[in-house]
């Protein structure tokens, strides 16, 4: 039987200094604790066990306000309102031209320059976690219509699955427009600040994924993943084909590419979208979602510009990003599932990070 949190609690991130007016939720399950910041509504930390019982923080963080602001501002964070890239900075809904804040490079990444990752959320807990809310005024960075979106963090432990971390979000709109909410955590299940990920194992539940340009803008095709380094349908480490002269994996250096899950359960329930394992110290998180798809960052082009609460600065490979989600650029691709929202409409997404050992 799952056990609600042990404890939900808040308090500025920095007391003293600039970071007061954002505010700090922490929820605790048995040995499991996670941080939200009200910033971003922003999973900030999770701490976890490994098979022997010590405890490690899991997700690449920063501590200072001026790296959370800037080199850290994507970590952890809700993206949107159209999480990953849309190509040519424009959307068309009904016939309709709309022009989007450009954030260079001929496209508009995660929302544009004053995405959902930049605002200051609004905050009430709820039993075994914390609610956050944000109103996007119509026109906001170019997309029609005025938005309120409701993101909700859970956590849960059991003894048999381990802890469960909820995300579950909610939005209504006043006109057509276009949604695309994930969150931005990275992952280091041997602990931020431990090295890179590439001996970690990863497991997707995806025969296919779609190519990308240059730009890392989806070309509009569907592939199947059998035969490439795309393969991930059985447990492989991360690093066994990352630098492959595939030319899907030169340019980015790495994988920062959309796979396409498995068909999602027709009464909403979350299904597992992905499963990774750190073999030393047996750490383990299973994705859970309802979204379409599954974008796989492995960091590739960190350069030390964030340090953790370890002292260590993160380098390529210090993490993975297993952003659940529509497929990028889809306004552009009627082949793709629809990330049109209407009035009368509500979006709801649900992804669960479940923790535990092997």
């Amino acid at each position: 039987m799952a056990t609600q949190a042990t404890g939900v609690r808040h308090e500025p991130l920095d007391p003293s200094g600039a970071g007061a007016a954002i505010q700090r939720w922490t929820l605790t399950a048995g040995p499991y604790e996670a941080s939200v910041l009200t910033l971003g509504a922003t999973l900030h930390t999770l701490t976890a066990p490994d098979r022997a019982g010590r405890r490690a923080q899991v997700l690449l963080a920063a501590d200072e306000l001026a790296q959370i602001l800037g080199p850290a501002r994507h970590y952890g964070t809700v993206v949107g309102r159209y999480a990953n890239r849309i190509d040519g900075s424009r959307i068309t809904i009904d016939g309709e031209d709309h022009p989007l804040a450009p954030t260079g490079g001929g496209m508009t990444l995660h929302g544009g320059p004053d995405g959902f990752a930049h605002r200051m959320w609004a905050a009430t807990e709820v039993p075994g976690g914390v609610e956050l809310r944000l109103h996007s005024p119509d026109g906001d960075q170019g997309f029609p219509g005025a938005l309120d979106v409701t993101v909700t963090y859970t956590l849960d432990h059991t003894l048999e699955a381990g802890g469960d971390l909820t995300i579950a979000y909610r939005a209504v709109t006043t006109k057509p427009t276009v949604l695309n909410l994930t969150n931005h955590a990275y992952v280091n299940l041997a602990g931020e600040g431990s090295g890179d990920v590439l001996g970690h194992l990863l497991t997707l539940d995806a025969d296919a994924y779609t190519p990308a340009d240059e730009r890392q803008i989806p070309t509009g095709r569907t592939e199947p993943v059998a035969g490439t380094p795309f393969d991930f349908t059985t447990a492989r480490p991360i690093g066994k084909s990352v630098h492959d002269e595939h030319p899907q994996l030169t340019g980015p250096g790495g994988y920062d590419h959309n796979w396409v899950l498995r068909p999602r359960p027709a009464d909403g329930t979350p299904a597992r979208a992905a499963f990774l394992e750190e073999p030393t110290g047996g750490r383990t998180l299973e994705v859970l979602t309802t979204e379409p798809g599954v974008q796989v960052y492995t960091a590739n082009k960190f350069q030390g510009a964030v340090t953790g609460a370890s002292g260590v600065a993160y380098g390529p490979f210090a993490g993975i990003a297993l952003e659940t989600q529509h497929f990028p650029d889809s306004p552009h691709h009627p082949d793709f599932p629809s990330t049109v929202l209407r009035p009368g409409e509500e979006f709801r997404s649900t992804t669960v990070l479940r923790f535990g050992t092997n």
